[in-house]
């Protein structure tokens, strides 16, 4: 058994799903697995020229690789449902593709009224916080539980160790580090872990592990009710410029330079072996290339400059864990 893991260094997206697509088509993976999160996450991709959205579904279904929505996550039915179908009015058919572990508990509607309530987290009210409560309170319900789910059902354990190939996983994460429910900034974060760690929770043994993809923003944002937007009126045109509105809730993102105090936490507590830095474009087309360390903001003349101190940087805290040819400065929607 081998696993690879895409994790989010910041805040959510950074474009996790974009680098799963495109190590799909890449690799040769058995199967890809969501292990956190539920329809709070939004992944966007781009597979053949048409733009998807994904909230519980894996990125493996673009190339008929097994996705499974794992242990650690939790689904709606609707929503599951209406993924399939939208994956099928794309020109995507997810039919024998798609499974969802039948330890993965249940978002009910009765948990999205409630969610819907917050008005001081600024949660995405898709019902993740009181459903992972539930399941932490072992009153909450299992994918097993629900009839229309039977067809998709799987067993993680016999499907990862009792398999007659050899099993090739690619984890797929959500939201990112910075909302991480140990890590992040509380009470200001998501409800699940959005580590490593997480992934392994879906049976496999940590010896399996061999990349760890980090994926960043060359800037960060952030959706939530805590001030986060820096004054600088570049941050709007950023906002404007990369699209920056949120996947799932369309609510506006606010923007900042990116932290590299909390990237290097990310990376070292993840074990990072390949970083992607996405949406260098964004900051191409501003003429502005800066990031936050500690109480200083470094400015730089160049992306190259930028990309010069970031990868010393990288050398710097996190040594041979890096791979040589590791790091990645994106502008593109579709690769990396």
């Amino acid at each position: 058994m081998i696993a690879d893991v895409v994790v989010d260094l910041q805040y959510g997206d950074c474009g996790k799903g974009k680098v799963t697509h495109y190590l799909c088509k890449e690799g040769n993976y058995t199967h890809v697995i969501r292990y956190n999160g539920g329809c709070n996450a939004g992944h966007t991709i781009y597979h053949r020229g048409v733009r998807f959205v994904t909230h519980h579904i894996p990125a493996g279904v673009f190339f008929d690789i097994k996705s499974i929505i794992g242990g650690g996550c939790v689904v709606h039915v609707e929503q599951f449902f209406r993924e399939l179908g939208e994956l099928k009015a794309g020109g995507v058919d997810p039919e024998g593709l798609v499974f969802i572990a039948k330890n993965a508990h249940v978002i009910t509607d009765e948990h999205m009224e409630e969610d819907a309530k917050d008005t001081a987290i600024g949660t995405t009210k898709r019902g993740n916080g009181p459903a992972y409560r539930d399941k932490f309170g072992r009153t909450g319900l299992r994918a097993e539980d629900v009839p229309e789910f039977q067809p998709y059902l799987i067993d993680m354990y016999e499907e990862l160790h009792h398999n007659d190939e050899e099993v090739e996983i690619l984890f797929e994460g959500a939201q990112g580090f910075g909302l991480d429910i140990d890590w992040g900034d509380y009470p200001y974060v998501t409800s699940s872990n959005c580590t490593v760690a997480a992934a392994l929770q879906n049976g496999v043994p940590a010896q399996a592990l061999r990349h760890v993809w980090g994926v960043a923003k060359a800037y960060e944002t952030y959706v939530g009710t805590k001030q986060f937007q820096g004054d600088d009126p570049v941050f709007d045109q950023i906002q404007l410029i990369g699209e920056e509105f949120g996947a799932t809730t369309g609510r506006k993102r606010q923007v900042n330079w990116m932290d590299w105090d909390l990237v290097r936490k990310a990376i070292d507590i993840n074990g990072v072996t390949h970083i992607v830095f996405n949406k260098m474009d964004v900051l191409d087309e501003v003429e502005q290339w800066s990031i936050r360390e500690k109480n200083t903001t470094h400015h730089f003349d160049s992306a190259t400059d930028m990309s010069d101190w970031l990868e010393k940087s990288i050398a710097r805290t996190t040594g041979s864990r890096i791979h040589p040819f590791g790091t990645y400065f994106s502008r593109s929607k579709e690769t990396i």
